[in-house]
């Protein structure tokens, strides 16, 4: 045996311990392991579920719940009690208890939208900020012991400016000459003006500083300015401090085939008929945008669900925060450039001077091409006609559509102002869709969905 080696007997004695140590150990340490990946599974599920938690609450922070609308109306209420804020529907709200809380329908950064019931109607609440006090105050009334110190015209002035700068309009000088619209002369701030000064008893401070937070709210603006000047916008109905009521409307989803739900109860039209007369007023309201205003109304964001019908069919703009005026879209779309890629300001675009690296500040597309390729097209289109797509009419009236899709609506244009080729298109669409509510046994006349009728409104209904 070689010097050092161990005796067999004892070698196999020492293996054979260290066998039975390690089947003894084996099972300890593998026990140990465990507890210790347990324990690590343990606190990382634990370190999950409160970052979940976390994560939750502030994403419940930005939820629609009715505890959270009802607390904010209850704030608003109670800044009406203390004389803070004022409105022709606070006392409805906060004391007669006319008006009735129904749902949330919509809550992120602080803009709040809710379901109401207004002395029986169906009413939209809106408020871009949560809180009244989120709104920047009138400044003047921070040197004024009293608002009574502030004469009409002082108010008439500060509320003009707001007005204009909202809307994004030019000069009142060249409000005046028209700016480019074609239509009236009437300046859109002047005439909100006049509705101020109709007033006939002196404004308070809550008056004022409600007024000074609604004129914060670009989307209260547009509408209170255009609801009687248009019946293709939404009517403001009534405010209360920072909040002001809506028509209710049923707005459109793309997911329908036809868009916006047609009532079977309109039963002098049948569906087809109702689509074309829908279609008829969406083709009135662009020539109304187009031409009707002292400057030209650009829609930025056409889709379904920015549209409402009322009974009589006509379409009406429901959601308003990405429509401009000429002025305020030419801010816009004069940008630096180094593609007409970089031109696209959602659904309004303009081509870029390479040169210049500027992108040209005069829209390239139209609100009528866009209709068309958002709106008509899906509504007119073979699979959805089935047999009746072979009809004459209807396939002129296809490929009307696809053309107008691919117009240019803001390249060439005549001595009037007028992009040619666009209105030669728009024409052919209204020829078209005459003739077929005419084959189709209806008459245009009666109540169609481009009468236009006038609306009454109190001389300060802010």
């Amino acid at each position: 045996m070689p010097p050092g080696a161990a005796a067999p007997g004892v070698a196999g004695v020492a293996g054979g311990a260290g066998r039975r140590l390690l089947r003894w150990l084996g099972p300890r340490l593998w026990t140990r392991r465990g507890a210790l990946v347990f324990a690590l599974l343990w606190f990382g599920s634990w370190l999950l579920l409160n970052s979940l938690v976390l994560v939750h609450r502030s994403i419940l922070s930005d939820f629609c719940t009715d505890d959270k609308s009802k607390s904010i109306l209850q704030r608003l209420c109670l800044e009406f009690g203390e004389g803070s804020v004022t409105g022709d529907m606070c006392e409805d709200l906060c004391v007669l208890g006319l008006v009735e809380y129904k749902r949330c329908l919509y809550y992120e950064n602080g803009k709040k939208v809710v379901e109401a019931r207004w002395r029986g109607s169906r009413v939209i609440l809106k408020s871009k900020l949560e809180n009244f006090s989120s709104y920047e105050p009138l400044g003047i009334l921070d040197y004024q012991d009293t608002a009574e110190e502030l004469s009409p015209l002082d108010v008439v002035f500060y509320a003009t400016l707001e007005v204009r700068n909202s809307l994004g309009l030019a000069d009142e000088e060249e409000d005046e000459g028209g700016g480019g619209g074609g239509g009236s002369n009437v300046s859109l701030a002047r005439l909100w003006g006049k509705k101020l000064k109709s007033r006939e008893k002196s404004y308070s401070r809550a008056d004022l500083a409600s007024l000074w937070s609604l004129l914060q709210q670009e989307e209260y603006t547009f509408l209170r300015v255009l609801q009687d000047l248009s019946t293709h916008v939404a009517q403001v109905l009534g405010s209360c401090g920072h909040f002001y009521a809506v028509e209710y409307l049923s707005a459109g989803h793309a997911w329908d085939q036809n868009l916006f739900s047609l009532d079977e109860a309109r039963g002098r039209w049948s569906a087809r008929q109702q689509v074309q007369r829908i279609a008829l007023s969406f083709l009135h309201m662009v020539e109304h945008f187009d031409h009707d205003f002292t400057h030209k109304l650009h829609l930025c964001d056409i889709k379904p669900e920015n549209f409402a019908i009322r009974d009589d069919l006509t379409v009406v703009a429901i959601d308003v925060d990405m429509a401009f005026f000429e002025p305020k879209m030419r801010d816009i779309l004069d940008q630096n450039c180094s593609s007409d890629d970089d031109c696209n300001f959602f659904d309004c675009s303009s081509s870029c001077n390479l040169k210049r690296g500027r992108c040209s500040a005069r829209r390239r597309n139209s609100n009528l091409q866009v209709i068309c390729e958002k709106i008509f097209r899906p509504w007119f289109s073979p699979t959805l006609l089935g047999a009746k797509a072979g009809l004459p009419l209807q396939v002129e009236l296809q490929r009307a559509v696809q053309e107008c899709s691919e117009t240019d609506g803001g390249v060439e244009e005549d001595e009037g102002g007028e992009a040619g080729q666009e209105r030669g298109v728009h024409q052919r669409l209204l020829s078209i869709l005459t003739r077929l509510l005419q084959e189709g046994g209806a008459s245009g006349e009666g109540g169609g969905a481009w009468d236009e009728k006038g609306h009454a409104h109190t001389a300060l209904n802010f």
